[in-house]
């Protein structure tokens, strides 16, 4: 498997050096003065930055908790076999791919934090069907809508993050965020482990995606929105 991703590396190599730099980037290129102007900026937007990382735990809790154990779960309580684990694990994927795309078109039109906060709170009411239903073919509906709303809510990130950032560090502060978030939220799986000791896989996965979840309507709804801001034309 790593010698086969070397392949799409030298692709995207390729690609880079035959692809010209963004508009935003050349309508900011003459004001960016040097590393001590780039720190100042940071430091002058350390609340936003600070909020970025919150908002990417948050996500990124709600991502790997619903995901990681999935399998696991499916297997040790449900006790279905590989091949079932697999097809489900497939359907949720789809769910996540549609669900990325529709939540993405509506915030486009509706605001982005509206959409997070929809699809968030659809999936707090997709939890009872996603874990605790008994047949195999409802768990498989429930993965699929589950993902749908979970990666629904993630299918606005990437534009909401780097409407969040200010022109000349939209390089380094929605992928920096991202990277801190992930970092915390990488004890996801761990935790939900942990609950399993006293509590079973569906108690411990669901209750964490739902404290998850409320937090992260939350943490939107109480953050910035910059939608349709025009990349390259700020003033702060």
């Amino acid at each position: 498997m790593f010698f086969l991703g070397i392949i799409p590396a030298l692709l995207t190599l390729i690609l880079l050096m035959n692809v010209e730099e963004s508009e935003a980037w050349k309508a900011t290129a003459a004001s960016r003065k040097g590393w001590k102007d780039y720190f100042t900026i940071l430091l002058a937007n350390w609340k936003r930055c600070l909020y970025l990382i919150l908002l990417m735990t948050m996500m990124n809790f709600l991502s790997h908790g619903t995901q990681d154990l999935y399998p696991t779960y499916l297997q040790q309580q449900r006790h279905f076999g590989a091949g079932l684990t697999t097809i489900i694990s497939v359907i949720s994927m789809i769910g996540a791919i549609a669900g990325g795309t529709v939540f993405g078109f509506y915030s486009d039109r509706r605001g982005r934090r509206r959409a997070m906060i929809t699809a968030e709170v659809l999936a707090l009411l997709m939890i009872p069907l996603w874990i605790f239903v008994p047949q195999a073919a409802w768990i498989a509906v429930g993965a699929f809508f589950m993902q749908f709303m979970v990666q629904g809510a993630w299918g606005v990130i990437p534009a909401h993050i780097n409407e969040l950032s200010p022109d000349r560090v939209r390089g380094f502060l929605p992928g920096f965020s991202y990277q801190v978030g992930v970092l915390i939220a990488a004890s996801a799986p761990y935790i939900e482990a942990l609950m399993t000791r006293h509590f079973s896989y569906a108690q411990s996965m669901g209750s964490l995606a739902a404290l998850v979840l409320v937090l992260g309507v939350i943490v939107v709804g109480a953050g910035p929105e910059a939608h349709r801001v025009a990349f390259g034309q700020q003033k702060t």
